[in-house]
């Protein structure tokens, strides 16, 4: 890298970390002003709202407005060389306009480097201080909580690939619940079927502990019938897994995410495209970064009359559309059938055709 590279490198990296401050002071200001009464109720001081909660709350809005924030700050300080007629001297230098935006390319790839290693360690920490903040303190009297919506009336389960199972009134906080039933399907022919009246979880053993059983053992026309008082079973799956949190897989990192979909794959869970939306945007949205860190350098490069305003005006409507189209696709593909991987890439697919015809329209 030469003079120039670092100089472009150094203004991009400078402009980026400015704004992204910038905006958190800014959110946080306006956050603290609209829960000033949670926080006055919750009976916290200072600091501890600041280390149970935004410290979750920073490390979540940054990365939720991250791209849009490397877009314009590309943007930005692009145009303030265009304006400068500094990128003129450029290329008139000889140096190709290819090669003008290898500094681009490498602080967009640190940056997208820097989002995904956040979105898949990071920000699922932060998550939890921020949802379960927010649970606590913010959403108490609010039509959703998390506690009431984890006491589902009927749980439904695939076990493995032939047995299935469900329980009724099964409360999280207790680990009970009953009646519980469990079938064992082979070559389409109900060989096995258990019931019994309760199933809770025994913590000193780490089993569950089912009362007053019932087992069916079918064969054919054959049955044998087994009653027993009390029976303790190793399933494989534990009091967390039954629990219907709506912010779980933003709690995840990306390994215990993949693993998380995997194991809800094998027990037939719906909503499956939730989950796996969500683990392809954590590697899309990082694309993002590097895809509109070029598309603002292509833009904001050439010299126009209305000088910065008009790059940042284009910017603004460029993110907007991004924004709108990334919500839009998820929504299809969350609340229809829309596949998940292509929603998660919808948004870079079409950008990257909006930057090819800029790139294409530049003079160089």
């Amino acid at each position: 890298m030469k003079k120039i590279d670092w100089y472009i490198l150094k203004k991009f990296l400078v402009t980026f970390f400015f704004c992204i401050f910038l905006f958190t002071v800014i959110a946080v200001v306006i956050d603290i002003s609209e829960k000033t009464d949670d926080f006055a109720k919750s009976g916290l001081s200072a600091g501890q709202v600041f280390t149970q909660y935004y410290l979750g709350f920073i490390p979540f809005i940054d990365a939720l407005l991250f791209p849009l924030f490397v877009f314009l700050a590309v943007i930005f300080f692009t145009s303030k060389m265009a304006g400068r007629s500094e990128i003129i001297a450029i290329l008139a230098s000889g140096t190709s306009y290819n090669r003008f935006l290898l500094p681009y390319i490498i602080g967009g790839s640190l940056l997208s480097l820097l989002l995904m290693y956040s979105l898949a360690f990071v920000i699922p920490v932060a998550n939890v201080k921020y949802t379960g903040f927010q649970a606590k303190y913010v959403n108490v009297n609010s039509s959703y909580d998390p506690l009431v919506a984890n006491n589902q009336h009927s749980i439904y389960f695939r076990i493995d690939s032939f047995t299935y199972a469900g329980i009724r009134n099964y409360d999280t906080t207790s680990k009970l619940g009953g009646p519980f039933f469990m079938q064992r399907v082979k070559d389409n022919q109900l060989v096995y079927n258990m019931r019994a009246q309760t199933v809770s979880w025994d913590t000193s053993a780490k089993k569950w502990k089912l009362q007053n059983v019932v087992e069916r053992n079918i064969n054919g026309l054959q049955e044998s019938v087994n009653a027993k008082p009390s029976l303790l079973l190793n399933f494989n799956f534990k009091p967390s897994d039954l629990n219907r949190d709506a912010y779980a897989k933003d709690k995840l990192s990306t390994p215990q995410l993949q693993e998380f979909i995997a194991d809800q794959e094998l027990r037939g869970t719906e909503g499956l495209n939730t989950l796996q939306e969500e683990e392809y945007r954590r590697f899309a949205t990082p694309v993002s970064v590097l895809l509109l860190t070029l598309m603002g350098a292509v833009i904001a490069s050439r010299k126009v009359r209305g000088g910065s305003g008009a790059h940042i005006a284009i910017g603004f409507v460029a993110g907007a559309v991004f924004i709108l189209m990334d919500r839009f696709s998820t929504m299809f593909s969350v609340k229809g059938n829309f596949p998940p991987l292509i929603a998660a890439w919808t948004p870079n697919i079409v950008f990257s055709f909006v930057a090819i015809y800029f790139y294409r329209k530049t003079p160089k």
